[in-house]
């Protein structure tokens, strides 16, 4: 039987100084799971109080000022466009407030809806949560950087990691499911964002390309979906019109599933290729090939995002569509142990891979929207046990941030009550020479 639902009350001052309750039914299970990891219930209420978020992306000479901004909508200002704040604020019909803690952030009322806006469907704003923001920044990008997001669905961490490189680098999406990464394609077209990155439906824990840059010592895949009929044919600009051969394959593929989860021993499938992404020129036979430890270690990305798949439970709104799916879902989508269990296994795996495509001296960013100890601060101690070359870094410019520290020093949790954001866990590392 489904258990008997207990009311949580949030008492908050509104922006005009009354006081707001906002009530949420939860189940005792859930209240014990909270309980387990330290959470406060009332989060599950802020979320009806916490503001979106837009970010101004600022053109200066010869560089891309971007920082990200956040929580359920953050709206995107493509470069050479902040003359145009008033003229957006007229659109969505509300004042931008500065968000001080982030550069470039402009927070709105959460009822403002942006999705008919002109702003929106012309492609100048998008939304990202404002913890999601932060996380991307702790990988503090540089020019030039190679980039590697292992988990790239459903696309704003990738937009922002473009828009920080400019014209520079190149960044690598994965995501093991296609449908969701078609998205993130759908997106960097949309914002023209996607000359230098390219995208692979993979498994993020068995990946194992490495950035387009100088090789050495490879061993080729062996790569059926690329070698057509033997041929090492050169890749052309990209088209989103495919070779009748290629259009054919994926249709049986269709037919036999390829809906389903990619396997840990499938190769990696790209569909997306921008004009600087280093792609073009490129044999099949020199795309998909694995370097050594050694050229990893010299060669490898030089920053690392892994935004790890999790039971979802720091996402306020998530956990609220709840109420009307039913408290049973969520006792099978985030309380089964089993399924958890499986989860904390996957996130250590995709670290763990994301850490050893990782070069010496670079950076890694873990983040899950979790708050559960299991995922998070479990996942890393685990890690650096077993990760000599792994060390634990503080965050940049996290003391003004308005957010907790982790159970574990130098890491951060995000929540709506502290933050006014979602739920994030955020933690660093470096790769150091053994």
């Amino acid at each position: 039987m489904e258990s008997e639902p207990v009311i949580v009350q949030l008492h908050h001052d509104s922006s005009k100084g009354a006081e707001a309750t906002s009530n949420l039914p939860l189940p005792d299970a859930f209240l014990q799971f909270l309980n387990q990891n330290g959470i406060d219930p009332a989060i599950y209420t802020a979320g009806d109080f916490t503001p979106r978020y837009i970010r101004f992306l600022l053109h200066v000479i010869f560089a891309l000022l971007c920082a990200y901004l956040c929580f359920l909508v953050f709206e995107r200002l493509k470069p050479g466009c902040e003359e145009q704040l008033e003229a957006i604020e007229a659109d969505i019909r509300c004042k931008l407030e500065k968000v001080e803690w982030l550069p470039n952030f402009y927070s709105l009322p959460p009822h403002i809806q942006i999705a008919s806006s002109k702003a929106y469907q012309e492609g100048k704003i998008y939304g990202i949560d404002a913890a999601s923001g932060a996380a991307v920044s702790a990988l503090n990008i540089s020019t030039g950087d190679h980039v590697l997001d292992l988990c790239a669905a459903p696309g704003a961490k990738l937009c922002m990691v473009l828009e920080l490189l400019g014209n520079s680098g190149s960044v690598t999406g994965v995501d093991v499911a296609r449908h969701r990464l078609a998205a993130c394609r759908t997106l960097l077209q949309k914002y023209e964002l996607g000359d230098h990155c390219r995208l692979f439906v993979a498994d993020g824990a068995s990946f194992s390309l490495s950035p387009i840059r100088v090789h050495s010592d490879f061993k080729s895949l062996n790569n059926r979906e690329f070698n057509m009929e033997g041929d090492d044919l050169l890749y052309k600009e990209w088209s989103s019109r495919r070779p009748w051969k290629e259009r054919k394959k994926t249709q049986k593929g269709r037919e036999k599933g390829s809906l389903q989860p990619v396997l840990h021993n499938q190769d990696p499938e790209l569909i997306y290729y921008g004009r600087c992404a280093g792609v073009v020129g490129l044999s099949k036979s020199e795309l998909f090939q694995t370097v050594s430890s050694h050229d990893i270690s010299q060669h490898g990305y030089d920053k690392v995002l892994v935004d790890a798949e999790c039971t979802h439970d720091g996402s306020i709104k998530h956990i609220q569509k709840f109420e009307n799916w039913g408290w049973t879902t969520l006792e099978r989508r985030v309380l089964d142990a089993e399924r958890t269990d499986d989860l904390t296994v996957l996130q250590f795996r995709l670290l763990t891979n994301g850490f050893k495509l990782l070069k010496v001296g670079g950076y890694l960013v873990y983040s899950t929207c979790s708050l559960t100890y299991a995922q998070n601060e479990d996942v890393v101690e685990k890690f650096l046990s077993l990760n000599a070359s792994a060390e634990l870094l503080e965050i940049d410019g996290s003391k003004s941030w308005p957010c907790k520290s982790g159970r574990i020093p130098k890491t951060l949790r995000f929540d709506p009550l502290t933050c006014r954001t979602s739920g994030l866990f955020v933690a660093k590392f470096t790769k150091v020479a053994t």
